[in-house]
């Protein structure tokens, strides 16, 4: 696992290559291996026979990552702290005071790789754009384990540490020489191997700062008036932001409070207990079931149709320069694509390439992407109203307004110039895909791909299999989604789709609720407190107040006698009669003012009936916690029971895509793992008693489907092999 290379001014190279492994990974008990190579260090020291000591990789990446399989099983708190601890120990003795330690990152450096090479006392990383260093672990519900938040405190202050690990980013070298976690960058390796051993001949030691006499947090401790003032700040943004659904967050800030005030050894200790104290929480297992198990079977292609070749387009047709088609245009440049950007003239075309060239302009001033690197992304897009230039496409994708006349015809004209081997997708997100596929002369070729707002921005597409799509075509349409770093989820060609449908429940139940005379800023504020990313009321508005509704006449026209009219259609309703619709004519539930921020329309508790009103209209302090558990779980439980029957259905094919496509579909939240692990995280057998409830109160929409009933205890979470973050 460990090369051990000394060259003739006494300086050792340790060579990480974990063996049958791509990646080099820390265990949680990787001290025990390197506890025989620092005891020979400390000797050669000791004799006078070692000046330094660099550490790298001998694989692509230089170390990324833990293994989160034992996290995931872990269930002891006592085995928690003592993995945690031992990574803090090893760290501790590599920089103690004594022989200077250079980290060479040669490659990728994430979560306790990066904690290694901030316990080193100099860190130099090629100047590399695919390579990246950071903490990741936040997106996991976990926390850096090994001191490393700690080591950010002492050299940048408190609140950029905590802004560093809970934001969770993966930093280019450039980016992270300018903010300060590294200390130099390099052209090539052996320019970098270079500077790290000119850097250990000019010091014949090395000390730490929190290891000196006198050494101080930058910025002070906590008890210092400004760093008080910091901690507390930092209290109220996370509350307002996350409403404590995510322990990790307040645990990250605590432990770096309390790691002010005592020495660093203590304030290890300190963190490996926070730590601990997360690996056993239920936010923990649920977000590590979500983004590692869950989005590992999704980009591992579990749910691609199996027996066809991999799918690499090299020219991709876009019809339609507005946000979304310029969105996915600037997707494809990214991923090194040639794109057509078409539209109906040369200006409006022109217009959506100028997207992507201001997204690169920002990438060039973050140091992300060279000014050289700029013109070859930008230049692979060409703007055109000539639907000719689609000729040599390998896929088409239309992305015009949503109107199933003009999409048609456009697919039609789209055709004369296509092979037979093109794919026709559609970016639709209300329109089935089967009657768009009327138009197409190969429908076996046509698919959805319904990408969400903004594009370059959210991960998830959904794409769309019609009644006449070949398994190949949905096989291709995944490999391209893949390869523009997005994440694919297969669904059936139903009302709203997934996100579309289940997203609908939430907007529907919670002007339910506002129908029943409950105050409209407490529903949207039982929905932030859940964890979802805005109100029901806010949601419909952004989606329009005419698409929830057309929603509900899909449902009804595919159920027809079966389906049940929402009690929430009647408000939407009188909404629309008085053109209040939503965001788009700027007056819905909320009243927007280019000014101003959106308000609630103050006149909403008139549309009310009062012969539906719950004993009256109610003030928020009124009410017990009882009601606001019920409100609560209302909203929550529309979703989840849709997201079952989307399943039972198989308008998604697995609960691995169920979860993912929930969370980034419509942001359902991710410290519940989505809205199927939602019912494991709340109690299969304690939720089907509690939804009962709710049937009896509320009528057939929190009717359990027979999925749920009777496989809903068999799909429980299962163990997959873990490998790097």
């Amino acid at each position: 696992m460990i090369r051990y290379e000394k060259d003739p001014d006494n300086i050792v190279t340790l060579t990480l290559d974990m063996e049958g492994n791509r990646y080099n990974i820390i265990s949680h008990d990787i001290a025990h291996s390197f506890i025989p190579v620092l005891k020979h260090l400390k000797e050669e020291k000791a004799k006078g026979a070692l000046r330094g000591l660099i550490i790298t990789s001998a694989k692509k990446h230089f170390l990324v990552g833990t293994d989160l399989e034992f996290y995931y099983q872990c269930t002891d708190a006592a085995e928690a702290y003592e993995s945690y601890h031992n990574i803090a120990q090893f760290f501790r003795e590599l920089e103690g005071p004594g022989i200077p330690v250079v980290a060479a990152l040669n490659g990728t450096a994430l979560g306790p790789g990066f904690e290694i090479a901030l316990a080193c006392h100099h860190r130099i990383a090629l100047d590399k754009t695919d390579i990246k260093v950071g903490l990741p672990e936040i997106s996991f519900g976990l926390i850096p384990g090994g001191g490393g938040a700690l080591r950010l405190m002492w050299l940048l202050g408190v609140e950029k540490a905590f802004r560093i690990v809970t934001e969770g980013k993966r930093y280019t070298p450039k980016e992270a020489l300018a903010i300060g976690i590294i200390d130099d960058v390099a052209a090539d390796e052996k320019e970098m191997m270079e500077k790290a051993k000119d850097w250990l001949l000019e010091r014949r030691e090395a000390r730490r700062e929190w290891d000196s006499a006198g050494g101080a947090i930058e910025g002070g401790a906590v008890h210092s008036e400004s760093s008080g003032d910091i901690i507390r700040r930092l209290t109220a943004e996370q509350y307002k932001k996350y409403y404590l659904n995510y322990p990790a967050y307040q645990t990250i800030l605590l432990s770096l409070a309390e790691g002010t005030r005592v020495d660093f050894d203590t304030a290890c200790k300190i963190q490996c207990r926070y730590a601990a104290e997360l690996v056993l929480s239920k936010v923990t297992k649920n977000q590590l079931k979500a983004f590692w198990y869950d989005l590992s079977a999704i980009r591992k292609g579990e749910n691609r149709p199996k027996g066809f070749g991999k799918f690499r387009p090299k020219k991709i047709g876009i019809i339609g320069a507005g946000m979304m088609g310029s969105g996915v245009a600037f997707s494809c440049a990214m991923a090194g694509m040639q794109v057509v950007l078409k539209d109906i003239s040369r200006s409006v075309a022109e217009k959506g390439k100028s997207y992507t060239e201001e997204k690169i302009k920002t990438l060039v001033q973050k140091k992300e992407k060279s000014e050289a690197e700029a013109k070859v992304i930008l230049d692979r897009i060409t703007a055109t109203e000539q639907i000719q230039a689609f000729e040599g496409c390998d896929l088409i994708i239309e992305a015009v307004f949503e109107n199933q006349g003009l999409k048609s015809k456009i697919i039609k004209e789209a055709e004369e110039y296509l092979d037979k081997y093109c794919i026709i997708a559609s970016n639709t997100s209300t329109i089935p895909i089967t009657k768009l596929a009327n138009a197409a002369s190969r429908p076996e070729n046509f698919c959805g791909m319904r990408f969400f707002r903004p594009v370059d921005e959210e991960p998830l597409v959904e794409i769309v299999k019609g009644e006449k799509t070949t398994d190949e075509t949905i096989a291709r349409a995944f490999d391209f989604i893949q390869l523009i770093r997005k994440t694919p989820i297969v669904v059936k060609d139903s009302w709203g789709f997934y996100a579309g449908r289940v997203r609908n429940t939430y907007i529907l139940e919670g002007v339910a609720l506002l129908q029943e005379g409950y105050p409209a800023a407490l529903i949207e504020n039982l929905g932030l407190q859940a964890g979802m990313s805005t109100g029901p009321l806010k949601m419909a508005d952004e989606l329009s107040l005419e698409v929830v509704l057309e929603y509900e006449r899909q449902a009804a026209e595919l159920y027809g006698p079966k389906y049940i009219r929402h009690p929430a259609s009647d408000f939407l309703e009188k909404m629309i009669e008085l053109k209040r619709t939503g965001k788009d004519v700027r007056q819905g539930f909320y009243t927007y003012s280019k000014e101003e921020t959106p308000a609630l329309w103050t006149d909403l508790p008139q549309l009310t009936d009062p012969a539906l009103l719950v004993k009256g209209k109610f003030i928020a302090q009124e009410l017990s916690p009882e009601i606001r558990i019920e409100l609560t779980e209302r909203m929550m439980f529309a979703q989840v029971i849709e997201a079952a029957w989307c399943l039972q259905e198989k308008v998604v094919r697995s609960v691995e895509e169920a979860n993912i496509g929930s969370i980034y579909g419509w942001k359902f939240p991710a410290c519940y793992g989505g809205a199927i692990q939602y019912i494991y995280d709340y109690g299969v057998d304690v939720f089907m008693e509690r939804r009962l409830e709710y049937r009896k109160k509320y009528g057939a929409r929190f009717r359990a489907p027979k999925w749920l009933l009777e496989e809903g205890k068999k799909a429980a979470p299962v163990s997959v092999p873990s490998i790097a973050i």
